[in-house]
């Protein structure tokens, strides 16, 4: 990732404000198409949208299912898991159960990830676990959980937790996967700048959500202008 083109791919162009309207879901696409970002990643109403604007491009829709909070019952995440990839999501980022692990319903909270990822077939689903709430020791056996049930990535946050994405959780998301280096990381909420962005990346994440990308490519861009490409730390 020493060049512009392969430190774009790493993002998912991100936004999931509940106000966000029709028009700022055409400029997010039109951005991600621009600058070459891996996928647009929506609300499960603007996919529809999302896979029009973004035809014939690189980037790819991508639709959160139970988000944010993760609280909905199973069988309506399977139900806006198949909905989302009907409408033309290419890629799934479903929120765990979290009231369900932390209470100790272990099988519940398996059951949850397991059944979104079946339904979703050969559609790549990254779960997000809201690191936030969870010690290294948590993070590292739910990570593991989530490789057992097929998911293509594990992903660190909603963006709308305590708080966002650290380095310890990527650490112990590895840990987890230990047994699974086919499964990727996604770390994000709360990565807005470049040095952040680089930070991960170095760190060996496989994707980075954010809805500061395209600050954040052209601090890149300009880093690239002044810094030769080999003294760049990604």
């Amino acid at each position: 990732m020493r060049n512009l083109a392969a430190f774009a791919a790493l993002f998912d162009h991100t936004l999931l404000r509940p106000d966000a309207t029709p028009a700022q879901v055409r400029q997010l696409c039109q951005e991600a198409r621009e600058h070459g970002f891996k996928a647009a990643c929506v609300n499960p109403c603007y996919i529809p949208l999302a896979a029009r604007e973004l035809r014939d491009s690189a980037s790819m829709p991508i639709a959160v299912v139970g988000f944010p909070l993760g609280c909905n019952r199973t069988d309506v995440k399977i139900d806006e898991a198949l909905r989302a990839i009907a409408d033309g999501a290419r890629e799934l980022d479903m929120v765990i159960n979290s009231g369900y692990y932390l209470g100790g319903e272990t099988a519940a909270c398996r059951h949850d990830i397991a059944s979104v990822v079946r339904i979703a077939g050969k559609v790549p689903v990254k779960v997000i676990i809201e690191t936030a709430l969870l010690n290294p020791v948590q993070i590292r056996e739910i990570s593991l959980w989530c490789a057992e049930a097929g998911a293509s990535m594990v992903k660190t946050s909603t963006g709308f937790g305590a708080r966002g994405a650290a380095l310890g959780d990527v650490q112990a998301i590895r840990a987890g996967l230990a047994r699974h280096p086919d499964v990727g990381v996604k770390a994000s909420g709360g990565i807005r700048t470049l040095a952040a962005a680089v930070e991960f990346a170095a760190a060996g994440v496989d994707r980075i959500g954010s809805s500061a990308t395209v600050q954040i490519m052209s601090d890149f861009r300009k880093l690239l202008a002044q810094t030769a490409p080999k003294k760049i730390p990604v």
